[in-house]
């Protein structure tokens, strides 16, 4: 009887859930709650992208730490859709700045490119998108605040482009991105959204740490005509990150952005005092 009881409530809380595995026809498929199909029309309104696939949103908006906790099967995260976004929103925005900026050499075209991509410029564009709201999160996650995390932010949209690249295809997923990305890209190549880099290491720096950081040019390359500058960003005297460019301000900006991408990806852990 105990044991009855116990299937029972089992089942009842599989069917609360958002996601659940099912069997058919030899394969095993996502069937997706009511509940959790309307939210995701919902944010297919507020895309303007109409997904054929629900399942395939889903994943890219699947965390990996509600897949450890599901306890249905292999429930897949989106960690590959968001491989595959990557690569797909690089050539994006590499294809519209070759064409976009014909005057520009190689080295301008991969700075605008690397700023364009990175994980600051995604998590704003995921936050305005409202992505955090539909992540599917395990608890220790959710209670750590993962929901506004900008890696996690930041990984979720590069999944979400992912997804849309294999359910619309290219010309769909190219107007997309570059609806969301081109005035950044414009701002980035105007030196003004990079500014931001600093301005935002500086806040992050002064609220954990209650230090400003400090920038040191340590290298010059090159002859007068084509100088390449080498900064550094240090915190009490210990390099936190390196950057290069065309102009100090440049390698200032590359070296914040550096720092940051550590930072906020918990490779870079500075000693308390």
């Amino acid at each position: 009887m105990g044991e009855k009881r116990t299937n029972k409530k089992r089942k009842q809380q599989e069917k609360q859930q958002p996601v659940q595995l099912v069997q058919r026809r030899g394969k095993t498929i996502i069937r997706l709650s009511p509940e959790r199909r309307e939210a995701l029309l919902r944010l297919c309104e507020q895309l303007k992208v109409k997904f054929r696939r629900l399942d395939l949103l889903n994943t890219a908006l699947t965390h990996p730490s509600y897949c450890a906790e599901f306890n249905q099967g292999n429930l897949p995260s989106n960690q590959r859709l968001e491989f595959l976004g990557d690569a797909v929103l690089t050539l994006i925005v590499s294809d519209y700045l070759y064409h976009a900026y014909p005057e520009m050499d190689e080295g301008q075209l991969t700075r605008i490119k690397a700023i364009s991509v990175s994980e600051p410029v995604l998590h704003a564009v995921s936050k305005k998108l409202g992505l955090g709201q539909y992540l599917l999160l395990g608890k220790g996650e959710e209670r750590t605040g993962g929901r506004d995390r900008p890696s996690i932010l930041a990984d979720a949209f590069e999944a979400l482009v992912g997804a849309m690249f294999l359910d619309r295809g290219w010309k769909t997923t190219y107007e997309f991105v570059l609806k969301h990305l081109k005035s950044r890209i414009r701002m980035i190549e105007r030196d003004r959204l990079i500014l931001d880099f600093k301005s935002r290491l500086q806040e992050l720096i002064q609220g954990r740490y209650h230090l400003t950081p400090s920038y040191h040019l340590v290298q010059t390359i090159g002859p007068d005509h084509a100088k390449i500058f080498v900064s550094e960003v240090r915190v009490r005297g210990i390099p936190i990150g390196r950057g290069k460019g065309h102009s100090k301000k440049e390698a200032e900006q590359e070296a914040a952005r550096a720092a940051l991408k550590k930072l906020l990806k918990g490779t870079l852990q500075l000693p308390e005092r």
